[in-house]
């Protein structure tokens, strides 16, 4: 276990962009060493728009969580989201040398690096390739094929890609901000990490992270995500629909959502009226509980069903044993959990991003809005599929880079040093590593 290794975690959403630098314990835990955040007005609906903005917010957030945590933030793990997602699957094959070869952890690589090299739509790059199940000489339905025997493997792989303009502009403010990016991380697959169990996973569950300006939806079963989408609504929308519904201010119609929203307007008290501040020289107005639960449970219902819609797309509304988990910052809108299960039919919980997190200094962090922050630290110390952290932790076979050898260790600009300079530099960049671990097919461009 890597008790030193330290992660930065950067959220960058519609309504706030949130630091969090997290270190494993001794007993596998993740603790929160430090915490950072900042109004976010430069990204709608998970999309920077603005990047000057964004770089401040960004540079805001970092610099109060360095100096919580007392360390100097130079690498993050970055979160990725918008309507812009898109999700895909694609058959692919191989055919090895030998059957009598146990099938290594390289053939997988092999398989799943020939993905990235699909075509995607134009203006499209692929962020994440996704194994579902193998096929090994025909015999389907393998959820690990390595260490088996057999010539062909195939496997179903969920692809997801995201505009190269939006990665390009994310990219961009986390350079402008000094940082470097470690990781790009599609969002509901960091939440997933903080807030779903393994037997969640396993038994069939679907994730939904209600942000500000996007519902993220992932959908896991077998252990194995099989799912996910980005609809293009959010917290932002319901308090639009407040300020213009109820005639009030933007401030104002966020907080009358925030303190007495309810997502059921039938649970709203009809004789309670709250009494707002009125512009200037004017008379405080008058709004009533049910007419804002009113306007509230109109959108969320259109939400919920829009979730719903993507269940039945992916094929597995009948597997999933789990039933739901909401989390972000628009899961804690009172009786929303009873909304979803009573237009779902599923049942349905708040998820709590305290699965993975020991003792924290920071205790706001085990709210559902920093979700996606804490899974961003943990994607940092684990793959989000189980089958990635077993390879990670065999022996690297032949053919590959070792794993204490990573692509950054040899720059451009050292291939460029003459043969002299360049053999010392490799000698100095590899120490330490034994002469097993290389072979003469290994790439190191």
């Amino acid at each position: 276990m890597e008790t030193n290794k330290i992660v930065v975690g950067l959220d960058i959403g519609t309504t706030k962009i949130c630091a969090l630098v997290g270190i494993k314990n001794q007993f596998g835990k993740l603790e929160i060493l430090g915490m950072g955040k900042a109004v976010s007005e430069g990204v709608t609906r998970g999309v920077v728009v603005n990047i000057e903005k964004t770089v401040d917010a960004i540079a805001k957030a970092i610099k109060e969580a360095s100096e919580n945590a007392g360390i100097d933030i130079a690498v993050v793990n970055v979160g990725i989201a918008g309507q812009h997602i898109r999700s895909m699957k694609h058959h692919g094959s191989i055919t090895r040398n030998g059957a009598d070869d146990e099938i290594s952890v390289n053939d997988i690589n092999r398989l799943m690096q020939d993905m990235f090299k699909i075509v995607v739509q134009p203006g499209n790059e692929i962020i994440h390739v996704m194994p579902q199940d193998y096929t090994v000489d025909y015999e389907d339905g393998i959820k690990d094929p390595v260490g088996m025997s057999g010539v062909r493997i195939e496997a179903d792989f969920h692809i997801i890609t995201a505009h190269t303009s939006a990665i390009n502009n994310i990219n961009k403010c986390v350079k402008r901000a000094s940082l470097e990016t470690d990781n790009l991380i599609l969002e509901p697959i960091a939440s997933s990490m903080a807030v779903l169990s393994e037997e969640e996973k396993e038994a069939g569950v679907v994730l939904v992270d209600i942000g500000g300006g996007t519902t993220d939806v992932a959908i896991f079963h077998d252990g194995i995500i099989r799912h996910t989408a980005v609809i293009p609504f959010g917290g932002n929308i319901i308090t639009q629909d407040i300020k213009e519904g109820l005639q009030v201010m933007g401030q104002q119609a966020e907080l009358l959502k925030v303190k007495f929203g309810h997502a059921i307007a039938a649970e709203a008290n009809q004789n309670e009226i709250i009494s707002i501040p009125g512009l200037r020289n004017r008379e405080p107005k008058e709004i009533s509980i049910k007419n804002l639960a009113n306007i509230i449970q109109a959108r969320m219902e259109e939400i919920v069903e829009l979730v719903l819609a993507e269940i039945n797309y992916s094929n597995y509304q009948k597997k999933l044993a789990g039933g739901i988990v909401i989390t972000g910052g628009g899961s804690q809108l009172k009786y929303l959990k009873q909304l979803f299960e009573y237009i779902t039919g599923m049942d349905t919980r708040i998820g709590y991003p305290n699965e993975h997190l020991g003792k924290s200094k920071i205790e706001a962090v085990k709210s559902p809005m920093y979700a996606t922050a804490v899974g961003l630290v943990l994607a940092g110390f684990q793959a989000v599929d189980e089958r990635e952290n077993r390879y990670n932790e065999k022996t690297t076979v032949n053919g590959t880079i070792p794993k204490n050898l990573s692509t950054k260790t040899i720059s451009k600009k050292d291939l460029q040093l003459p043969g002299k300079d360049l053999f010392k530099t490799l000698l100095e960049r590899t120490k330490g590593l034994l002469i097993d671990d290389f072979d003469d097919k290994t790439n190191y461009q």
